[in-house]
């Protein structure tokens, strides 16, 4: 287990897919106050109006969460989601990009892209978190995230609605923290502290 010391993260990535909306209520609910560092969301809705699901998320948790733009640099306090239809990538200067390049693990957007590049942007200063899910998405941007230096926390699999991704990241990459997801928001907060 990665030891809890270092300078803070600059960016907090989160992917999940069946299950992903009652989880995110959970971890995004259970925060205290906004993270100081984007929060940067993939999710496998199958909901085309990821406005909906973005007002869904702010009105369970009290914190601004929007859709990320092309070329918009993620602030503070501040979750992004990815739009429906899209990969989601972070450029070599921070800024969001969006990509209709072919579906990577049956989705588009997916959780390996969007991990892979920020990995390669924040390296040690990333966290990744990986939820609920029923395909092997994101086990491969979990094993580039520490491979970068990145701080990897997978949801417990017996506590995911649906333990397919936790379990397939797990299998793959190993992870820093595993933990249920009731407690992934304290982490979190003391990741960031």
């Amino acid at each position: 287990m990665k030891p809890l010391s270092g300078s803070a993260p600059q960016a907090v990535v989160i992917g999940c897919s069946a299950g992903g909306l009652a989880a995110l209520h959970v971890l995004l609910g259970g925060l205290s106050r906004p993270l100081p560092a984007p929060m940067v969301v993939v999710c496998h809705s199958g909901s085309e109006d990821m406005r909906m699901f973005c007002e869904l998320l702010a009105s369970r948790s009290g914190l601004t969460v929007r859709e990320a733009e092309e070329r918009l640099l993620p602030e503070p306090g501040q979750v992004y989601v990815a739009p429906s239809g899209y990969h989601l990538l972070v450029e070599h200067n921070g800024r969001f990009a969006l990509s209709v390049d072919p579906r990577v693990a049956f989705s588009r957007p997916s959780i390996d892209v969007l991990f892979e590049s920020a990995a390669e942007v924040w390296r040690e200063s990333l966290v990744a978190v990986l939820l609920t899910g029923a395909n092997s998405d994101g086990a491969e941007g979990c094993a580039r995230v520490r491979a970068c230096g990145g701080t990897v926390v997978i949801q417990d699999p017996r506590t995911a609605q649906v333990p397919v991704m936790p379990e397939a990241a797990l299998e793959l990459a190993g992870a820093d923290h595993c933990l249920p997801l009731s407690e992934i928001p304290k982490l979190l907060e003391t990741l960031c502290q």
